[in-house]
């Protein structure tokens, strides 16, 4: 008799065991490719960042770039004091995140 039942609980521990184990398999994929765009997201929000910060023709100081990797979409919001270096800043983070959409929300405020 026990030996039926220890065969059993094996059989059941090892199929339960192996679906868990395909679940996690899963979850660790899932989580490398989050943590992937994450880091893709950041590398394209320091690109841009950089590259405006060395424009000298804009006044960087209250730009701030955040990236969306999973939509593909980077979004400059702050502030600047003329239409034409708005303008420039969305042309750099064009030049500067291929393939992602620029969403300039850059306000234009003369100081």
């Amino acid at each position: 008799m026990f030996r039926p039942l220890a065969a059993t609980t094996l059989a059941a521990t090892l199929l339960f065991g192996g679906v868990a184990c395909s679940h996690t398999a899963r979850g660790v994929v899932q989580d490398t490719k989050e943590n992937a765009t994450a880091v893709k997201g950041g590398l394209e929000t320091v690109d841009v960042k950089t590259a405006i910060l060395a424009d000298k023709s804009i006044d960087a100081g209250a730009i701030d770039v955040d990236t969306y990797a999973d939509k593909k979409i980077v979004v400059l919001r702050g502030s600047v004091p003329t239409e034409a270096q708005k303008a420039r800043a969305g042309q750099i983070a064009k030049e500067n995140a291929e393939g992602y959409t620029i969403d300039n929300r850059l306000a234009v405020v003369p100081r």
